[in-house]
């Protein structure tokens, strides 16, 4: 493909339909040139905010086990079922619900499922606020699970495609990191829910998932605004519709600004398809571009490993060791909480201007090497429950830029046409092996009350993210201010669509198409 620049004069229509079912679109360099607007804080609120009720979510089921555990509770669950069995259900809810909606995600659009998918973590929340039996509330920890992998889907591929290239990194590692904005609000909250003086044992809990409900509906009214993406429009046979919704935000946008936008730098051409098998989904990611794969596979499982290691056990350590009441950890757990957010917060503009590849693999190195330094003092008996809280908040401050930057880095190294089944994908398996594997060993790890057991836990996580932080150093791609298409070219661009079929001998790539280490 080569690219042909655009009419400064006016808008250039978003494609331009041929008899043999070709169109020609200059909506990718539309939507980049684009400068922050009111419409991109409608996108951040209407998609993002709900990174914030997932955290709310799981914070509350980690702070209540202890609760939940207790005679009078209304369930007789025991606080290891809680954080280990329900934990790993919920995590393998996700995985399912990433791969499930990811690739309805890829057929239907992004707004129906993103819709969908927010309707069933409702729903799932409500019912698991009605509990009256431990089978009851696995299922729906798994349900809601369900719900929120689809989420991961939808909304980080729509965020990426509507967010202009400019500003891709740090909104998608701030919306990511907003879950902890929900965590300091779920300890907070979980801190009042538990206070037998003002809420029973057996309805303080209930309240804490039925609050996450009304926010989610509050959510729900907002993301009706958020449009379909532009880009899965005019891929999908739907360029009529592209034009007017990117016609209708350029002009609002020149409205806010007050001047005329540039003309776009230029243009694409693509065979339109209704949808993508398995199959080609598949070569494409592990056949075209292998390293991407294993970059994207490392930094998910690294993350998902050290995050258990910490807070899957988070409670359970305080109550363990130190003596810490169960309805006092959620002062604690709000403080490395506001770490986790405050990382992304400051560090996400890095991603886009000092880079990818030297941010993802410090981020990463930095996290585990601390953690590792956590579990030394923790060996050595020199830590109490407030120093260990600090370190756990430094440690997180970094690891949850990595985090947030591993589901940019899948968002946006695959083609377009499997984005959503690339993140389901990675999110799915790496999450799996560090997601439902951790929750059952650092359980028992953590609960053991042997204090080698916790640092082995550590050790873990620490290991498994400096290894990510050395793979990010060689294999992750340079994708600052670039545009999606020009990081990994569509499966369905005119030039290199029928090469993109089937890779060439060795998986090495295709004709006219990105290496697979760009």
């Amino acid at each position: 493909m080569t690219a042909a620049s655009s009419p400064a004069s006016s808008p250039e229509p978003a494609s331009v339909p041929a008899a043999t079912g070709t169109v020609t679109t200059s909506v990718p360099a539309r939507l980049d040139r684009l400068p922050w607007s009111r419409w991109h804080w409608m996108i951040v609120i209407g998609l993002g905010t709900v990174w914030i009720l997932d955290g709310l979510e799981v914070t509350i089921v980690g702070n209540v086990a202890g609760r939940l555990a207790e005679e009078g509770s209304g369930l007789e669950i025991t606080s290891a079922q809680v954080t280990g069995l329900a934990a790993a259900l919920y995590v393998a809810g996700a995985c399912s619900g990433a791969l499930f909606f990811g690739w309805l995600t890829d057929r239907y659009g992004r707004k129906k499922l993103f819709m969908a998918t927010l309707a069933v973590y409702l729903a799932a929340t409500a019912l698991t606020a009605l509990s009256f039996e431990s089978w009851w509330f696995f299922l729906f920890r798994f349900l809601t699970g369900f719900g929120i992998g689809g989420e991961y889907a939808a909304i980080n591929s729509a965020i990426d495609e509507l967010i202009p290239s400019l500003y891709r990194g740090r909104v998608d590692l701030i919306i990511n990191g907003s879950y902890w904005l929900g965590a300091v609000g779920g300890a907070l909250l979980s801190i009042v829910m538990l206070d037998t003086a003002i809420f029973p044992k057996d309805l303080g809990w209930r309240l804490s998932f039925a609050l996450g409900v009304v926010l989610g509906l509050v959510i729900l009214l907002v993301r009706r605004h958020v449009p379909e993406s532009p880009r899965w429009q005019f891929i999908h046979g739907r360029g009529e519709d592209a034009e007017r919704l990117l016609t209708d935000v350029e002009r609002e946008v020149e409205r806010e600004k007050g001047e005329k936008l540039p003309p776009p730098a230029g243009e694409i051409t693509i065979h339109q398809r209704k949808s993508i098998g398995f199959g080609l989904i598949a070569k494409t990611v592990f056949a075209r571009y292998p390293r991407r794969a294993v970059l994207g596979l490392s930094l998910f499982i690294g993350q998902a490993f050290l995050y258990n290691a910490i807070t899957f056990g988070f409670g359970a350590i305080l109550t363990t060791f130190f003596d810490v009441p169960p309805g006092r950890t959620g002062y604690y757990f709000a403080v490395i909480a506001a770490g986790n957010f405050i990382g992304p917060l400051l560090l996400g503009k890095l991603f886009d201007t000092v880079g990818r590849r030297i941010m993802i693999s410090s981020t990463y190195l930095l996290s585990g090497v601390l953690l590792f330094g956590t579990a030394w003092l923790f060996d050595r008996g020199s830590l109490s429950a407030a120093t260990l809280t600090a370190c756990w908040c430094v440690v997180l401050f970094f690891a949850s830029a990595g985090a947030s930057s591993a589901y940019l880095t899948v968002s946006e190294v695959f083609p377009m046409e499997t984005r959503a089944m690339a993140i389901a994908f990675f999110y799915a398996l790496g999450t799996a092996a560090g997601g439902i594997s951790g929750p059952l060993i650092f359980a028992d790890l953590t609960e053991s009350g042997v204090v080698r057991d916790t640092v082995l836990a550590f050790q873990i996580g620490a290991g498994l993210m400096c290894a990510a932080g050395l793979v990010a150093a060689f294999l992750a791609v340079k994708a600052e201010r670039r545009s999606l298409e020009d990081i990994a070219r569509p499966l369905s661009e005119a030039a290199s669509a029928a090469a993109s079929e089937v890779p060439t001998a060795g998986g090495k790539g295709t004709p006219g198409a990105n290496a697979a280490s760009a």
